[in-house]
């Protein structure tokens, strides 16, 4: 596995299944993310331009989130049940026990309903006809 880090994330390419994972995190805010080449290559060099870290990791399939600042209640959402499998080196697990975590069927409304959560629709929608 490599890693690349930064102030706020921490990404990861595992050259034996060929992915490309990364979180994101900030006070009370946690991210993970299955991310392209693309995004991984340009993390942490010039050529990210005017996009931060987050924008690009962000801009992956969304795995698991966990909001635990003072503002809300602690809550984790799963967005891939595999997400400890996909990125074993993160610090999800760490939120996910601390937390609540939302309903499935809660889970499956913002991914049918938030324009963000598109790149899961498909992946949820073939792992549950046993496509994948």
């Amino acid at each position: 596995m490599q890693f690349k880090t930064g102030l706020g994330w921490k990404a990861c390419y595992d050259e034996d299944r060929n992915l490309y994972t990364a979180q994101r995190s900030w006070r009370g805010f946690y991210q993970l993310c299955e991310i392209g080449k693309e995004t991984y290559d340009l993390l942490g060099t010039d050529a990210m331009g005017d996009k931060s870290p987050d924008e690009l990791i962000a801009g992956g399939r969304h795995l698991f989130e966990a909001d635990d600042d003072y503002y809300t209640m602690p809550r984790c959402t799963v967005y891939d049940e595999g997400y400890m499998e996909l990125a074993p080196w993160s610090d999800a697990y760490k939120r996910a026990d601390k937390n609540i975590q939302t309903s499935k069927e809660l889970t499956d409304f913002a991914v049918e309903y938030f324009p963000e959560e598109e790149k899961n629709r498909q992946h949820r929608k073939n792992k549950e006809s046993g496509k994948e």
